[in-house]
């Protein structure tokens, strides 16, 4: 198997500062690829020449199409405190993908070569207690790509068959490249149960703006957005927020009490992982409301146990990633039967070797999902 491809003038931030490498993947040896690696601990990644994935027996190897860029990609660029203690360099990132299989193990029998895909980026071991008691997506020994093994920041990808999701030709590639955290949206909205509910959502990133048409698709009767940045609260009223909140407003909670007849949300979905969000957002939450907290906080977060959840008697749910595979059939039919449009959270797709112009645009808050062009179709 070869890789075609010239030389490359690439945008490289490590150090934190931006230089030149010049890569010419024609003098590599014939089975390798680029991919965007973390190579050492500290900030930023390199794009560098790697090895092709080999696979066996019940594996599929992909050729990456459109990859998007995740929160916790910026978490592993960054080197905050949380990827200091997860991520083993080197590694290939990246976790949110779409593709065309290449080649399969001689076992598989139910994807095939040309074959348009995704796929769960969990990596779970199948005898664990709970990978037997149907809860896979929270397995005791879960592998995630490019966190816990290579990534698809690259022109290929090995995944085990049993994670390769095939996609409906209705949807396009860069709506398939980010099925991942669409799904983490769509897990957190139908775990808390929001149909006819009042729902506030603290932090509208990327996952966050999914939230509002998922929630909407799934009967919510009211959606408030907070956030800090402007102009992702403009967007969540585009797509469906009947009222969005600046975080940093003195009375932002008494405006969503008297939005709710001074009860509260029913529901909160967290989605930023800050500490202030959280304990704002348990705030907001009537007495025997729900909570599902997907947010991946960068450190320990304080806050008062016995009045935000003890006496209330909140419900709270810890969101993993997606429920597997049901969530997956359950996003794939909402963007097919046209419930659920990204055209407006998707504001990104540029090149592969811009990597880094991407990491910058999400450090300034200039984009809510990026998608990176890693080949044409």
């Amino acid at each position: 198997m070869t890789c075609r491809y010239g030389s490359a003038i690439t945008a490289v931030s490590f150090t934190g500062e931006t230089e030149l490498l010049v890569v010419d993947f024609r003098m590599g040896p014939t089975n390798s690829m680029r991919a965007l690696m973390k190579q050492r601990p500290g900030p930023g990644m390199e794009l560098v020449a790697a090895p092709i994935p080999k696979i066996g027996p019940t594996d599929v190897l992909i050729r990456v199409r459109k990859a998007g860029i995740c929160g916790t990609d910026f978490h592993i660029w960054s080197w905050d405190k949380w990827s200091q203690g997860r991520i083993k360099p080197p590694l290939i990132v990246g976790h949110e993908f779409m593709g065309v299989v290449e080649d399969v193990g001689n076992a598989v029998r139910s994807i095939k070569p040309g074959d348009r895909v995704s796929a769960e980026g969990h990596i779970s071991c199948g005898t664990c207690l709970l990978c037997r008691t149907g809860q896979e997506y929270i397995c005791e020994h879960v592998q995630i790509i490019g966190v816990d093994r290579d990534g698809c920041f690259a022109d290929y990808i090995s995944m085990p068959v049993h994670n390769v999701w095939k996609l409906d030709p209705a949807v396009p590639d860069e709506w398939a490249a980010v099925f991942d955290p669409l799904g983490n949206a769509v897990h957190t909205v139908m775990a808390a149960g929001v149909s006819a509910k009042s729902v506030v959502i603290t932090g509208v990133g990327s996952i966050g703006l999914m939230a509002i048409p998922v929630a909407r698709a799934a009967g919510a009767a009211k959606v408030i957005a907070v956030d800090l940045n402007p102009q992702k609260l403009e967007l969540a009223k585009s797509l469906g927020a009947d009222d969005v909140f600046d975080a940093r407003d003195k009375d932002v909670l008494e405006k969503i009490l008297a939005l709710t007849n001074g009860d509260g949300a029913d529901v909160l979905l967290e989605m930023s992982g800050s500490g202030a969000a959280i304990n704002l957002g348990l705030s907001a939450v009537r007495n025997g409301g729900r909570a599902a907290l997907l947010g991946l906080p960068s450190d320990n977060v304080s806050l008062n146990l016995a009045e935000h959840i003890i006496f209330k008697g909140l419900t709270v749910l810890g969101i993993n990633g997606r429920n597997m595979f049901e969530t997956w059939y359950q996003t794939q039919a909402m963007v097919v039967a046209g419930r659920i449009d990204l055209t407006k959270i998707i504001t990104h797709v540029m090149p592969f070797e811009k990597f880094a112009e991407c990491f910058d645009l999400l450090k300034e808050g200039k984009a809510a999902k990026i998608v990176m062009n890693i080949a044409d179709a």
